[in-house]
């Protein structure tokens, strides 16, 4: 048993689903998140940089003392050095692995579709994921530049024809390319997935990254015995780096519901 926190990091909000996720299936377990909201978006990033922005945000979330991280964030988690990760004292989960696993295990007409920044596709870790794993499958990446900064901005209530016109841009050639599979390969999408489906069908399989990251993590932790022996739910902690009003405001989107206030803390050099 241990109950140290499990640690959380995306570029925003985005993360949040990821942390919901984790509260379904870990209730007992304490989290700590952390929103770098004062250097969203990281999709438009280079490789350099994102490695610098992850490295303070893990430094940030061990200072809390926790047991494991979970990399909520697609682009991290696609462009971070494995020597970077190989370098951390506790365990670390990403999205890309456990997402892969899911969306080749879940097709069946072997044409999957992945949307993500433009970092994250750049990198390639999806393509290069589902092809290992199975050569024969046909994968259509699209880089969504548009789509963070669009959620981050609004509220998701708020959201109309301009989210509505992107993702009829970035969806229409995955939808006729008639995937039976979409990979949702950023954390903040989910929040517009019954746009998604409206755009692209309902019969189609949505990926969501970050549930994938979340039921990884709880493998990870009871193969490990590092479950919490918390009785009581626990008090979590949430950390932006700017605007902790906007997180009050618009938490409730992304974890389904409110869960207080965001403390504001610095990063970096």
């Amino acid at each position: 048993m241990d109950n140290r926190a499990v640690g959380v990091f995306d570029s925003g909000l985005g993360g949040l689903t990821a942390v919901r996720e984790l509260r379904r299936l870990l209730p007992n377990e304490k989290i700590v998140f952390l929103g770098d909201t004062l250097r969203v978006p990281y999709g438009t990033r280079d490789a350099e940089t994102l490695r610098e922005f992850a490295e303070d945000d893990i430094d940030f979330l061990l200072s809390k003392n926790v047991k494991y991280i979970v990399i909520a964030c697609g682009t991290v988690s696609s462009n971070l050095p494995d020597e970077v990760i190989a370098s951390v004292p506790v365990p670390v989960t990403g999205v890309i692995s456990p997402t892969v696993s899911a969306a080749v295990s879940s097709t069946r007409n072997g044409i999957i579709g992945v949307i993500a920044t433009p970092a994250c596709i750049r990198s390639g870790a999806y393509q290069k994921g589902i092809t290992a794993a199975d050569p024969s499958i046909q994968v259509l990446a699209q880089s969504c530049p548009r789509l963070v900064p669009l959620i981050e901005s609004f509220g998701v209530s708020e959201l109309g024809s301009e989210i509505d016109e992107a993702l009829e841009e970035y969806l229409g050639p995955i939808r006729d390319s008639g995937a039976d599979t979409l990979i949702l390969g950023c954390t903040h999408y989910p929040l517009v997935s019954h746009r998604i489906r409206r755009i692209i069908g309902r019969e189609i399989t949505l990926i969501d990254s970050g549930a994938q990251a979340a039921k990884t993590a709880k493998e990870a932790l009871e193969a490990s015995g590092s479950i919490s022996s918390r009785k009581n739910m626990p008090k979590h902690e949430f950390y932006v780096t700017s605007d902790p009003d906007r997180f009050t405001s618009s938490s409730g989107y992304f974890l389904g519901e409110a869960l207080g206030r965001a403390t504001l803390t610095t990063i970096g050099k």
